[in-house]
């Protein structure tokens, strides 16, 4: 009788449908919620990552380009006015801001001192538009596999109660709840590991490109 009613489970667990899809479908509204929570972070993840992506492998050109045209240039007041007006290279609109600032300003009186301030918060209005999506990277990679973790323990939460309710601990009966369980922390994991990873590769990158926007100005500052 026993070996009938374990052949049973069995049959009834090999035969049942674990495809991501049923599994989704099957899980209750709060695993379902935390289900698409993690898909939507993990989508936009992604859209960030290969947004800063070609972010930096574009202002890393942009700015060498400009830097070798700089140095080759007469002076930069000439190479100030010779400038495309719709540059976007962040080491030349602080360039050009500087600039704008020093023209404008008639007295020559504590120079150093005004373009300094002025080339300081030009880099840092441009490392604050580079750097735009860095919280929702680490925020993901921290905060991912925790949402993960709830969804899998009110999953288990339910398969208890499936098995409480139904008096059968056979493995047909807890199988489907533990699978979807586990989906949630997968998927998880799935959202923080991209995340986590980018975030610590864009942020090195942005400490690089902060630093050489930092030299350049130093740079710059010895030629006013």
């Amino acid at each position: 009788m026993e070996a009938d009613i374990s052949t049973q489970a069995v049959g009834l667990a090999s035969s049942a449908d674990f495809s991501l899809m049923n599994l989704f479908l099957r899980a209750d509204i709060i695993v379902k919620s935390v289900i698409i929570l993690l898909i939507a972070c993990s989508i936009y993840s992604w859209a960030v990552i290969i947004d800063k992506f070609r972010l930096f492998k574009k202002i890393n050109e942009t700015s060498e380009d400009f830097e070798k045209k700089f140095w080759n240039s007469k002076s930069a007041e000439s190479f100030y006015n010779n400038l495309p007006s719709n540059i976007e290279d962040p080491m030349a609109l602080v360039f050009k801001e500087a600039m704008q600032s020093l023209i404008k300003k008639k007295s020559r009186s504590d120079l150093e001192s005004r373009m300094t301030t002025m080339l300081e918060t030009g880099i840092e209005k441009q490392m604050s538009k580079i750097s735009k999506g860095f919280t929702f990277l680490a925020t993901v990679g921290s905060t991912a596999p925790f949402i993960g973790l709830f969804g899998t323990v009110w999953g288990i939460m339910n398969s208890f109660q499936s098995i409480a309710i139904s008096r059968n601990t056979s493995l047909a009966i807890v199988a489907p709840g533990i699978a979807e369980a586990l989906f949630a922390t997968a998927l998880g994991l799935l959202a923080a590991i991209p995340a986590v990873i980018a975030y610590n590769k864009f942020n090195n990158d942005s400490i690089k490109y902060s630093q050489r926007l930092e030299n350049f100005s130093k740079r710059f500052l010895t030629i006013i």
